[in-house]
């Protein structure tokens, strides 16, 4: 139950109880309703849940505050916070089941009886409980060491991270012994502390998340909504956030250092971690339940071809072929959907680049590592606040020309650098490589057609196709089963243009006995055609086998950990 008390601009006052859920509007549905023209039919909701009360905008034309400040949502609502709907303010108490005030209240409810353990509603109203006393302490105190740091006079952008956190951490211990007497006694005094010092100064809940090795990649939804991907698998994760605003100041912290900014006029920002973790962060107004967050994190130890083959991805001649393609400087394309691990593989593959050679990798947000010795790594800019001094890939790559390459990686093509991409590996530096989004190999073809007339070149559709015929020499496509497998599922070579059609031909597929088997059994089949470049690599000296394209291998029935 929910307590709400309502007061208007004439200063009349009147208190409520209500059931959560509870709209808030004019209509004669709302459980509170509010007579004024200002105040929509359905105007905002008050939901109570584990963390505490939460009040949500439901798209009202006036729109909903909370101390002063327009929200799509916020919470938890703490007693003393003022929503303003309309001319209306209201403040918000939980009852609790009982018809009890709990909004300040942490301690988990006494047992039953002595020495009975108490019922299973009675211990999950005591977990929950305690979690939303956790919540509530992590936003006071959280507060409170922001106001004794007193940002807005220390220069704290000339602090190392380790000055930062130490200070932060003395006093809030200070602030901790001066408020024990409230804490609730249930509450670990370590645990707070720890919590709401990653907050302030770091990176929050996520600081345990990315430490732990098992992880690959930790999606925000909003402040109390987290999952993380373990093994293949996404499942929600008990951590939270105690704030928008904690999940924004997160977000400041990664993206502020790289020169990037996010603001209502620059929603979305692409960014990576120290460590190359990539991050995509967007928030309101095109994220509506709030700030949202992705990290993709890269491996705790650069990967080795024999991980992936170890690891079920490919097997042993899959992988043979593709370092010869790699050192013979064939043009290799990585073709997969979101999340298929088309960059890991690129970095693998990059890595075969013999060490003589120089390197030039560009990228919309840097991520690959390379260990190679003669390196050059570039990365896009995005506008300034006057909306210029953006640098494009497109950009980078025409400039990567000037730079003499022997091999140019980008990241991922996924826009007008397509053109310039295939010039490049048309004009003498074979043996570069790039990623691009597409289901099927067949489909890389049609969508590397497309991105080529995004760059606003007259040319006609028959000399675009042999321009990437001619240019393009593997194509490597990578999928990623229900069971979070991520495997190579063909290796196809560009083989010519026939009748106007780009012709493809398989040398290795990746393919399931029958419908019946399970989702990750199968093998990785040859499928008995040689690459036309066969001969110019044994009259080169490369030894090969044919029997590489004609042998099945079992692929293992599960995915595997490649950290």
């Amino acid at each position: 139950m929910l307590e709400v008390e309502i007061l208007t601009d004439e200063g009349h006052g009147t208190s409520l109880s209500v059931a959560s859920p509870a709209v808030i509007g004019r209509g004669d549905v709302c459980e509170i309703r509010l007579r004024h023209w200002r105040v929509a039919r359905r105007h905002a909701r008050l939901d109570e849940r584990i963390e505490g009360v939460f009040v949500e905008d439901l798209g009202s034309l006036g729109g909903t505050l909370v101390n002063g400040r327009r929200i799509l949502q916020y919470g938890p609502l703490l007693p003393e916070d003022e929503i303003v709907v309309g001319a209306v303010m209201l403040r918000v108490r939980s009852m609790g089941a009982s018809g009890k005030d709990v909004s300040r209240e942490g301690g988990p409810p006494a047992p039953v009886s002595a020495g009975m353990p108490a019922p299973p509603a009675a211990r999950s109203a005591a977990v929950h409980s305690h979690e939303a006393a956790m919540v509530e302490w992590r936003r006071r105190l959280h507060a409170r060491l922001l106001e004794a740091l007193d940002l807005r006079r220390r220069d704290v952008s000339a602090m190392s991270d380790a000055a930062l956190r130490q200070e932060a951490d003395r006093l809030l211990e200070a602030l901790v012994q001066d408020a024990d007497a409230e804490i609730p006694a249930g509450l670990d005094r370590g645990t707070l502390r720890r919590q709401v010092v990653d907050e302030a100064v770091g990176l929050g809940p996520l600081e345990s998340l990315l430490a732990d090795p098992d992880i690959s990649e930790i999606m925000v939804n909003r402040h109390d909504e987290l999952y993380v991907e373990r093994g293949g698998v996404l499942r929600r994760h008990p951590a939270v956030f105690s704030s928008d605003q904690s999940v924004l100041g997160v977000i400041e912290r990664i993206v502020s250092p790289l020169g990037r900014r996010i603001d209502e006029s620059s929603p979305m920002v692409d960014a990576r971690l120290r460590d190359g973790s990539r991050v995509n962060a967007i928030i309101a107004p095109l994220a509506l339940k709030g700030p949202a967050l992705t990290i993709r994190k890269f491996p705790s130890r650069r990967l080795r071809m024999t991980d992936m083959v170890e690891g079920g991805s490919l097997d042993a001649h899959m992988a043979g072929f593709l370092r010869l393609c790699v050192e013979r400087r064939k043009n290799v394309i990585v073709s997969g959907g979101t999340g298929s691990g088309k960059t890991t593989l690129l970095n693998i593959l990059s890595n075969f680049i013999p060490p003589a050679e120089r390197v030039i990798t560009i990228e919309d947000a840097a991520e690959l590592r390379l260990a190679h010795e003669h390196l050059v790594a570039l990365e896009a800019r995005p506008a300034n606040l006057e909306g210029r001094g953006a640098v494009s890939i497109r950009d980078l790559v025409r400039n990567a020309l000037r730079m003499r390459p022997d091999r140019i990686v980008v990241g991922e093509c996924r826009g007008a650098e397509a053109l310039d991409m295939l010039q490049a590996m048309n004009t003498g530096h074979e043996g570069s490589l790039t990623t691009l989004h597409a289901n099927t190999p067949r489909d890389a073809m049609s969508r590397l057609e497309t991105l080529v007339l995004m760059a606003g070149m007259d040319l006609p559709l028959a000399a675009i196709r042999e321009q990437i015929a001619s240019a393009v020499d593997i194509v490597v496509q990578q999928g990623r089963s229900a069971a979070g497998q991520r495997r190579v599922t063909a290796i196809v070579e560009v083989s010519g243009i026939e009748s106007g059609r780009i012709q493809l031909q398989e040398l290795f597929r990746f393919e399931r006995p029958d419908a019946g088997a399970s989702d990750g059994a199968g093998y990785f089949q040859g499928c008995e055609l040689m690459p036309s470049f066969l001969d110019e690599w044994r009259a080169g000296g490369v030894a090969i086998s044919p029997q590489w394209f004609c042998e099945r291998t079992p692929a293992p029935d599960g995915p595997r950990s490649l950290a």
